[in-house]
């Protein structure tokens, strides 16, 4: 592909919130600023019609379908984003990858562990590029931590602590959901749901537990059906892991929070990691501030404000804070930038054997809490 000139044309399976938003970035693709590719949505496939028709307004979409192999025949795509219930994602992804398209697909990349590995070993033998979708990093505030940890200047790491706290499912009377019954969200529950945003940075920093003890919490076992009944909850709710993870030579706590019952939290992403020299902390809940400790004579948490300071640069004003939608497009410019060979030594989104490796992470914890032990990995 020439990185100067070209046009990658994608396709969404799955016409729900996250492809309305994909959809959404694209069309504002010209906000970014001297971008070298052009990416632009020309087809959208759901099984329901009545979705397709939030699609019709993108003056770039030809294509409508309500089987995904119907999209994927289409030459005129190359990029294939799936949003799709857990349990159809080896189905279709491995669907995508055999008519020759790339991948971005949603997180967790299969309903387990063994569907995450088939996937990747397709996309690995076929050679086509595939990633996994994770936007928080892409927030400047994440960025400048994963920079300053991964360049040492922490110190020795200490401790580290990643989670993800949603408050949406306290509500008792909250119909149930596809996401709530393992046989679509499979076994690991909240962990398949939120883990590849509370592992991603972790792992890009080569911190993979190499030891987990679990708490997990079903908290309400039944939900309204929305048909006058109640349904089984059998998925899990909460998931807090103490880990021991590698970093530097060191045996180091990590700890990975997962949660859908987190009161106070409408939508927290943390990230924490505390060293000898250094410290870094950053959480949406405050998405302008960067929170940094050094040691000195006295010990001191500086405060940075933030600005918009996105890898990849916008019209924005720096003086504005970025939004989800903003570090969404962040996301998929990494893929793009990424699929270009352009992405240089910025942050990149999740791969497959990162995906595979956090898979990993929760097939070790669902043993951890049935065996109440710690499990090595």
């Amino acid at each position: 592909m020439s990185a100067t000139s070209a046009t990658v044309r994608v396709g969404i399976i799955g016409g729900g919130l996250m492809g309305r938003e994909a959809a959404s970035a694209l069309a504002r693709w010209f906000a970014l600023v001297d971008f070298p590719v052009r990416a632009e949505l020309t087809g959208v496939c759901d099984l329901q019609p009545a979705l397709l028709d939030w699609f019709r307004q993108v003056p770039t979409v030809k294509h409508f379908a309500t089987n995904h192999r119907d999209l994927l025949a289409r030459e005129d795509i190359d990029v294939i984003y799936a949003a799709v219930p857990h349990h159809l994602h080896e189905e279709i992804y491995l669907d995508v990858l055999r008519a020759g398209k790339d991948l971005f697909a949603e997180k967790p990349f299969g309903i387990d562990l063994a569907a995450a590995r088939r996937i990747r070993d397709e996309a690995r033998r076929l050679g086509r590029f595939v990633r996994v979708s994770s936007e928080f990093p892409f927030l400047p505030g994440v960025h400048r931590a994963w920079q300053l940890a991964a360049g040492g200047a922490l110190g020795r790491v200490l401790e580290a602590k990643c989670a993800f706290l949603h408050s949406s499912d306290l509500d008792p009377l909250k119909p149930i959901n596809w996401k709530r019954q393992a046989k679509f969200c499979g076994e690991i529950g909240v962990m398949g749901d939120l883990g590849m945003h509370v592992a991603h940075v972790p792992l890009r920093l080569g911190w993979k537990p190499a030891a987990v003890y679990a708490q997990l919490q079903k908290i309400y076992p039944e939900r309204p059906d929305g048909k006058g009944g109640m349904a089984a909850c059998d998925t899990w709710d909460n998931a807090t892991l103490h880990c021991t993870a590698p970093i530097a030579g060191h045996a180091t706590p990590l700890t990975l929070e997962m949660k859908r019952l987190a009161p106070t939290e409408t939508n927290t992403w943390i990230f924490e990691v505390l060293g000898t020299e250094r410290g870094v902390r950053f959480s949406t809940k405050e998405p302008k501030t960067f929170w940094s400790y050094r040691r000195d004579k006295e010990q001191w948490w500086e405060k940075t404000d933030l600005g918009f300071g996105t890898p990849f640069r916008t019209i924005t004003g720096g003086i504005f804070e970025p939004g989800f939608p903003d570090i969404l497009q962040q996301m998929w410019a990494a893929f793009i930038a990424e699929r270009a060979g352009l992405l240089g030594d910025k942050f990149g989104c999740a791969t497959p054997d990162e995906a595979v490796a956090h898979h990993e992470i929760w097939a070790a914890a669902l043993a951890s809490h049935r065996e109440q032990r710690v499990v090595p990995l």
